[in-house]
Order: structure tokens, then sequence, then C-alpha cells
């Protein structure tokens, strides 16, 4: 479970919503968080998938982790996986892959 930077910022990350199972179908739903890449988003209700990736929580203004989604690419191609074309393993769905990487 990723620690996020303010109570404010892991309640809008984490709502849930009894008329919405989709979170970009919910008005109430403001924040994307992806795991896997650490990339957080605003979400633009246009009835899509969309958001808008910011660098600073809206609450308390802290700068938010760095995006992990090259480093990701890059890791999945240094074991021959192709995420557009193979099955991508289950420990790059979040972020599992980064705990099992080595620290710098």
């Amino acid at each position: 479970m990723t620690n996020h930077c303010c109570e404010a910022m892991s309640r809008h990350v984490n709502v849930r919503c009894d008329q919405h199972d989709d979170p970009f179908a919910c008005p109430d739903a403001l924040i994307k968080f992806s795991a896997k890449f650490q990339e957080y988003g605003l979400i633009i209700h246009d009835g899509g998938t969309s958001s808008s990736t910011i660098d600073f929580c809206p609450w308390c203004g802290r700068r938010l982790p760095e995006s992990q989604r090259d480093r990701w690419f890059d890791e999945l191609e240094s074991r021959g996986i192709d995420p557009w074309e193979d099955e991508v393993p289950a420990e790059f769905q979040d972020d599992r892959w980064l705990a099992a990487l080595p620290r710098d």
C-alpha cells in the first residue's frame, strides 16, 4: 500500500462510491493514482478514462514522487517483454516491481 503525501490525498485517491464502480464515472472521484507508475493525475470527467498528470499535491502542496513510467518500460524491455504484445507479469501490474529492484 502506498503512503500518500497527506491525509487529504489519501482520502481522494481511495474514495469509494456506492453508485459508481468506475472512478471515471463518479463526479466525486478527483484523483487517479497509478501504483505501477507512481503517478498522480486529475481525472477528466468527459466520459472517457483521461487524467492530467500532476507534480504537486493540490491539498498540501508537496512535490509528488517522480513518475516511474519510463523505468517501468525499460525494466520490461530488459526482460524481453513487449507490453503491447506480450503478457505483462503480475508483479508489473502494481508497485511490486519497484520493491524488487536493487536500491541505488
